[in-house]
């Protein structure tokens, strides 16, 4: 549906993005993972025809970002961070222009504002003017002028930001329903959002595409295996030297958190949680807390960029 290929973006002479290249099918939803600065506003504004490329392409169907941009755009839906509202406007009055500024006849606007109020959550605020509603809400309206003329692809920048935590809670479902009508790209730093929304992961860093799966396919890839956390009572030393010296064990970190206890987390290759406690049982070390560990996508993500950072300062220095 989505097909991107060598995408590449200079500001002057600073190369905010480096041959960046993925596909996304139909209805998926894909989270763009980065931190600030990774160039995820900057690939968003290239797929929403706002930005020309400096090198690369970008097909939306069997439509050409740099033969048609205009067919391109009556195609895409674009959620700024910071959504172009007009803050004098009633809702239903803003929605129904953008959606005759995109083409759409005031017969279709009228057929198509209910679905979009009742997706977007806006039902009770359709009459309400702009300037009045919450940052919330305003994101909302933002999102229902991205989707009244039923675009086949849904571009979200940072769709979270701002928002308390109920509001996140109702963000989610709209943007996991947006995926039953169109394709969608949902650009974030935040991890935890990208793992409860999101089907499939795109990290950059650097300007760079990083890695490109899932969440299990990028913990087969990029993980350290099965994690345990343990709080155990013994010294430091014990304890490192112990599970250092499992043949199962891949990674360790170990802090100490008071009153003789321990803390430790622990990468295994397979499931020997039943073997390491015995381990840890037989070399007097009191076993106080054994708990499945979380967190892997972060882990992977502080990887991934860490990585990447070092080798585009490398490159830059030779």
């Amino acid at each position: 549906m989505l097909e991107v290929q060598g995408l590449t973006r200079y500001y002057g002479r600073f190369r905010a993005l480096h041959d960046v290249s993925f596909r996304v099918d139909a209805h998926q939803v894909v989270g763009l993972l980065g931190l600030n600065g990774a160039g995820k506003s900057t690939t968003l504004k290239i797929l929403a025809g706002l930005l020309m490329p400096s090198s690369g392409s970008v097909r939306v169907g069997d439509v050409d970002a740099t033969f048609a941009p205009n067919r391109l755009r009556r195609r895409i839906g674009f959620l700024p961070e910071h959504p172009p509202l007009y803050d004098e406007m009633r809702v239903d009055e803003f929605v129904g222009w953008c959606g005759q500024m995109k083409g759409m006849s005031r017969t279709e606007v009228a057929r198509r504002l209910p679905e979009v109020f009742e997706l977007c959550g806006l039902g009770d605020v359709r009459q309400q003017v702009i300037g009045t509603l919450s940052h919330g809400f305003r994101k909302r309206v933002g999102i229902a002028q991205a989707i009244v003329h039923a675009p086949d692809l849904v571009l979200l920048d940072e769709p979270v930001s701002g928002l308390d935590p109920h509001q996140i809670v109702g963000m989610r479902a709209t943007v996991r329903a947006l995926g039953e009508h169109a394709t969608v790209i949902v650009s974030s730093h935040i991890l935890s959002e990208v793992e409860q929304t999101c089907d499939r992961i795109l990290v950059l860093d650097g300007g760079r595409l990083v890695a490109d799966g899932t969440e299990d396919e990028l913990s087969r890839r990029f993980g350290t295996g099965n994690r345990l956390e343990l709080d155990l009572r013994g010294t430091e030393g014990d304890v490192r030297a112990i599970l250092e010296g499992h043949p199962a064990v891949r990674d360790v970190e170990v802090a100490r958190v008071g009153d003789g206890i321990v803390r430790a987390s622990v990468a295994l290759d397979g499931d020997v949680r039943e073997e390491l406690v015995r381990a840890l049982v037989e070399a007097n070390i009191g076993v106080r807390r054994v708990e499945e560990g979380e967190g892997e996508l972060e882990r992977i993500f502080l990887r991934l960029t860490t990585e990447a950072s070092d080798e585009a300062s490398e490159e830059a220095r030779a």
